[in-house]
């Protein structure tokens, strides 16, 4: 199940590493968020490495809907409650400036990636309860004005169903992802397939070579690692799907629902992007997602042919704000980006104007916010409490023999089966393997041992 970024982008060849390297800067990762850092501290005058496991985008990025947005949900009511309107104010003007930044980025290098600019919507759906939904929604256009944003209350018709009111953020943007990055990944010294086996220090080893570098970006999803940092208890993943339904029409703009479980809908072309049905990794026992997504799919836009299918994975941290800096006091010279939520376009442009800047000695005042160190009682304790019951529940359901155990090389997490993509999802970390045991998502970096294959649910 590829997503349509995928079909129709060709990944190139692969260099691997093979001998020893030194750079100012050795990134790990080349989704988004990793290249993006590596071209930025390029443009800086740093020397900078690239090390991926798989190819370049394989990951979350082959995977994300494409948008290019500040309007990330209802936020910025919640974060002026939860970090003050400063704190804040440097969440929505970094997210603002990311949007700018992929556009000086295509014209600069003159990428053919299918960037526009076009207005986001997050609407409210009519019926039971739409004023209480439309009073919140007014609360969520009054934060993100005051912080600095141009919302406003819109009135939506192009969508194929009738809503109670709207939100808009104007002059936000879409693009081709997978075509953007194989524009920048030809400015970049990247190494595919070149799978990193530990770092010591500032030396990243991989199975045919070692990169010696001054700084180490951990720009991989969900860093592996359980110390230092341990971030294994400040985040958890959680699925998404997509189904892409040839409409005949396009959406001139992009839309989300306001509340967590509704949809997600953006045009490319004549291709309806459908988003939504998303759980808590490891905790998908029902399935039937991608059949809920095509059954409405079929109400809003009756004859309409699906194209493909595909899913997606995001971090999410205790307090909704991405962890980006300085991985830990006790590792001085490592640094991470993780935890973009539902948001990793705008997520990774930011991560990537923060680390370029913390690693040229350059001041940015909206880092704050977005450092990995912070601790705010307030917004991150109810989350904590939940997230850590979640592990301990499923850690403890080891104790009890049931069987042949299907654990997750990570934590040691009893697995769950997930009917809709017919793999074994770890509920604690978020790590993912097939049937037949081998890896498909982190934070685990081995396949299950023999012991615990999986062919049989």
């Amino acid at each position: 199940m590829e997503s349509i970024w995928k079909k129709d982008t060709d990944p190139g060849a692969v260099r691997q590493l093979k001998g020893s390297l030194q750079a100012d800067v050795v990134v790990i990762g080349a989704g988004m968020a990793g290249l993006l850092t590596a071209f930025l501290l390029k443009e800086a005058g740093r020397k900078v490495v690239v090390l991926e496991a798989d190819r370049a985008g394989s990951g979350q990025t082959g995977g994300t809907t494409a948008k290019i947005t500040s309007q990330h949900g209802m936020i910025y009511e919640y974060l002026t409650r939860k970090f003050g309107a400063e704190k804040s104010r440097q969440y929505a003007s970094s997210n603002q400036a990311a949007i700018g930044e992929y556009e000086r980025v295509v014209r600069t290098l003159g990428i053919s990636c299918d960037f526009r600019r076009c207005p986001s919507y997050l609407y409210a759906l009519e019926g039971e309860a739409a004023e209480g939904r439309m009073e919140r929604l007014r609360r969520e256009i009054a934060a993100a004005a005051a912080l600095g944003i141009p919302a406003e209350p819109a009135r939506v018709t192009e969508l194929p169903f009738p809503v109670a009111g709207a939100e808009v953020f104007p002059d936000q943007a879409v693009f081709h992802p997978l075509k953007f990055l194989r524009g920048v990944r030809q400015e970049v010294e990247l190494y595919e397939r070149s799978g990193v086996q530990k770092v010591r220090d500032t030396c990243v080893f991989t199975d045919l070579g070692v990169v010696e570098a001054g700084a180490v970006v951990f720009a991989v999803h969900y860093p592996w690692m359980v110390r230092p940092g341990y971030y294994f208890l400040r985040m958890h993943q959680s699925r998404s799907y997509v189904i892409a339904l040839n409409t005949g029409k396009a959406l001139c703009g992009i839309y989300r629902d306001m509340e967590e479980q509704g949809l997600s809908l953006r045009s490319c072309g004549d291709v309806l992007l459908l988003g939504g049905e998303g759980h808590r990794t490891g905790k998908n026992k029902q399935g039937g997602n991608y059949e809920e997504l095509a059954r409405q799919g079929r109400l809003l836009y009756p004859g309409a042919r699906e194209a493909a299918r595909w899913s997606a994975q995001d971090c999410v941290t205790l307090d909704r704000v991405p962890y980006i800096g300085q991985l830990s006091p006790a590792s001085p010279n490592w640094y991470v980006a993780t935890g973009f939520g539902k948001w990793g376009m705008t997520g990774s442009m930011v991560s990537a104007m923060l680390l370029r800047d913390a690693l040229t000695g350059k001041s940015n005042p909206n880092s704050r916010i977005f450092t990995p160190h912070r601790l705010n009682l307030k917004a991150s304790v109810p989350k904590l409490a939940q997230h850590t019951g979640s592990a301990v529940v499923n850690l403890s359901r080891n104790l009890v023999p049931v069987g042949e155990r299907k654990v997750c090389r990570h934590m040691g997490c009893r697995l769950n089966f997930n009917p809709e993509e017919q793999t074994w999802d770890c509920p604690c970390h978020g790590s993912r393997y097939d049937r037949a045991g081998n890896l498909l998502d982190g934070p685990a970096q081995k396949p299950l041992k023999r012991c615990c294959s999986l062919r049989d649910q």
